[in-house]
């Protein structure tokens, strides 16, 4: 069987040349190049050396259309604007595309879905296997229960993350509103400062906290008269979503156009 071919969009970043090591160490895949931003500084830099494997004779480009015209997949861990940017390319390739970028807003969401008719785009806020598994149990708590258990979630990132709350955290709230059968939009109960009153009930709560190089720490509370249970993921290695986004990507490459989500790929074990 021939390898696949992958591409890692975002290669200068701590996760796309992460992503560029695991498909380097992965049986059945071949890295096929990798690109970022027009003003990047790793530009001209050989994918291999900064995957810290040595040199490949691959170096970082910024032709998107170019990296997608020969992979068979790409990954995608860039910013918003980018991976939508992407997405379009896959739907005028009909090549597959995951993406782990975080912060897409309504519009940018509508515009994945859109692409994805014409091409196979797996998006998910965590690659992590553990953290698809927390988003299910979270879901299963949150519906066994009742209303007199407060839900709070709680984040933690490195000092550079730049959206609030996570991604990861927003999914995680998701699930909870899921499970409660309500609209998180309606429950979302975001920063307190001040007097604020009584927490109201039904709420779903973020705090967030950010600092040094924490990978990625996230807390699920249901806070009870007498007790709380908490459902709890911390990530020690970038390594784990890496891992990830190549198991999606060998999984997407095979389906047919539309928008799946990291437990479509779990659910085919």
């Amino acid at each position: 069987m021939a390898e696949l071919k992958i591409g890692v969009s975002g290669c200068g970043g701590r996760m796309g040349r992460m992503v560029a090591l695991e498909l380097l160490e992965t049986k059945g895949t071949r890295l096929a190049g990798g690109i970022d931003a027009a003003d990047s500084p790793y530009l001209g830099r050989d994918l291999g050396e900064m995957a810290g494997v040595g040199a490949l004779g691959l170096k970082a480009g910024s032709d998107a259309l170019a990296l997608f015209r020969v992979a068979d997949a790409v990954i995608d861990f860039s910013w918003p604007a980018a991976s939508v940017g992407h997405a379009k390319i896959a739907a005028a390739t009909g090549k597959a595309l995951v993406i782990g970028t975080t912060g897409l807003d309504a519009a940018q969401e509508s515009a994945l879905k859109q692409a994805a008719r014409k091409a196979p785009i797996l998006w998910a806020p965590n690659m992590s296997v553990g953290v698809n598994l927390l988003l299910e149990l979270v879901r299963e708590a949150a519906a066994q229960l009742g209303p007199e258990y407060d839900i709070e979630i709680l984040e933690m990132h490195h000092r550079y993350k730049v959206d609030a709350p996570s991604g990861t955290a927003l999914a995680l709230g998701r699930a909870a509103a899921a499970g409660r059968d309500v609209d998180l939009g309606k429950k979302r109960a975001g920063v307190r400062d001040g007097a604020t009153g009584p927490r109201k009930a039904g709420d779903i709560g973020f705090a967030v906290l950010r600092g040094g190089d924490e990978v990625g720490l996230h807390k699920v509370l249901f806070a009870g008269a007498g007790e709380t249970i908490e459902l709890s993921h911390r990530a020690t290695s970038r390594r784990v979503f890496a891992r990830g986004a190549v198991r999606a990507a060998q999984w997407l490459a095979r389906k047919k156009p539309g928008l799946y989500a990291m437990a479509d790929v779990l659910a085919k074990r």
